[in-house]
């Protein structure tokens, strides 16, 4: 349960981040700006999917996260009214996104790989203690 709980933990710790680079957009440098929203969504993506199944492996959570995160980039093809109602909202447009960008898929999959070599490092100073 512990584990669970740093894992939610740091997810929320990644969620004030992620909105903080949208909210600040325009104090930050222009790389940071425009990338690391994206990569830290998907970094607590990651963070969530190890906090529902923390007794997986390091490579399963990143395969899941990689493809949750994909498939929700690919879902933004698909642009009928009812979804683009969603994505208008403010919640909507965080989760579901805007419109595919290919970009995304590198950010997302740098975003997932950082956090899980951070989980692995972690885990493995835990584990020699």
């Amino acid at each position: 349960m512990k584990t669970r709980v740093t894992y939610l933990g740091a997810a929320f710790i990644v969620i004030i981040l992620g909105l903080s680079t949208r909210a600040y957009a325009s104090s930050l440098p222009p790389f940071v700006a425009e990338h690391f929203g994206d990569a830290l969504w998907a970094s607590m993506i990651y963070l969530g999917i190890r906090s529902l199944f923390a007794n997986k492996s390091l490579g399963w959570a990143f395969g899941v996260s990689l493809i949750f995160c994909f498939g929700i980039e690919f879902s933004q093809l698909y642009q009928a009214s009812w979804i683009n109602g969603i994505r208008d909202t403010t919640l909507g447009g965080l989760i579901l996104g805007k419109g595919f960008l290919t970009v995304d898929l590198i950010r997302y999959s740098i975003g997932i790989a950082v956090t899980c070599g951070i989980d692995s490092y972690v885990r493995s100073g835990l584990i020699r203690k």
